[in-house]
């Protein structure tokens, strides 16, 4: 009888199913969003894009002329992550060239932070619009702007020779925090052509000579990517360990060009200001006819 009830037990307890064990959800970051999967050669490629694009945006700017595209063609980045990623490697290399201006141009932090404000909030703005408008809604008014900008510095041989402000106390203030929300909400939405709408508007609008003009701009361009890279860090969608790998060999590329910059002062600014301008043009004229 002792025997019959244990079986009987035994059965009972067998017939009870054995609930799943429950994985716990994972909430942090997945590997896709720390590093996607790429080959040895796409690795190398984006890496000198970042070293390329670092010294063409310390010197003038337009580094996501380069670095930007090529994010854009790696497998399996979607076109917010690329403009994510390029935020974080574009921070860390304009961080590393702005430092190098202020030590060797020491440009006035009058101008160069209230502009960095306005222009980080332009920017986070622009990030937040970043998925519901898209950059080639912009693209045709960019050309015909980057195309007056390329006209107008090239028929003025001593355009940004040396500094000559144009206004003087509130009103060179207004100026520049004015100028530096509609650029900083470009930054964010799109990019490509950020570093050379704030150089022109620096030697054009405000009268400063180009070098002092790019050693500003760098601050300013520090502030906006930072302040979208924070908005797109708080949707997801920044492709961390990509974005400090390129981050380092832009860093590398912005301390080479705040040198060769620094050495070459103005005329070699202006030159390849306008050659960026010139690359610019065509690239976006290119997308408006093709798209």
């Amino acid at each position: 009888m002792p025997m019959l009830v244990a079986d009987r037990r035994r059965a009972t307890c067998a017939d009870v199913p054995t609930p799943p064990r429950r994985t716990p959800e994972r909430t942090g970051p997945t590997l896709e969003h720390l590093l996607p999967s790429l080959d040895a050669s796409t690795l190398v490629l984006l890496l000198l894009a970042a070293l390329a694009a670092g010294w063409v945006d310390a010197v003038v700017g337009g580094g996501g002329l380069v670095q930007l595209p090529v994010l854009l063609l790696t497998p399996g980045v979607s076109p917010v992550q690329a403009l994510a990623t390029n935020k974080l490697a574009g921070a860390m290399g304009t961080a590393v060239s702005a430092l190098t201006y202020y030590r060797r141009v020491q440009p006035s932090l009058r101008t160069a932070l209230p502009m960095a404000g306005v222009a980080a909030l332009g920017a986070g703005l622009g990030a937040l619009s970043a998925t519901a408008v898209p950059p080639g809604v912009l693209q045709p008014v960019v050309l015909v702007a980057l195309v007056v900008v390329g006209v107008y510095t090239a028929v003025r041989p001593a355009l940004g020779e040396t500094t000559r402000l144009r206004f003087s106390g509130h009103r060179h203030l207004l100026a520049a925090a004015g100028t530096g929300a509609v650029i900083g909400w470009y930054d964010g939405i799109a990019g490509p052509g950020t570093g050379a709408f704030l150089v022109f508007t620096l030697v054009g609008l405000l009268g400063y000579g180009f070098l002092e003009a790019s050693a500003t701009a760098k601050i300013v361009n520090l502030a906006t990517n930072l302040g979208a890279l924070l908005v797109f860090a708080l949707h997801g969608s920044v492709l961390w360990w990509l974005g400090a790998s390129m981050g380092v060999a832009n860093l590398v590329g912005g301390y080479l060009g705040a040198r060769t910059a620094v050495r070459g002062g103005s005329r070699l600014v202006r030159v390849v200001f306008l050659v960026v301008v010139a690359v610019l043009v065509a690239r976006l004229g290119w997308d408006v006819l093709s798209g």
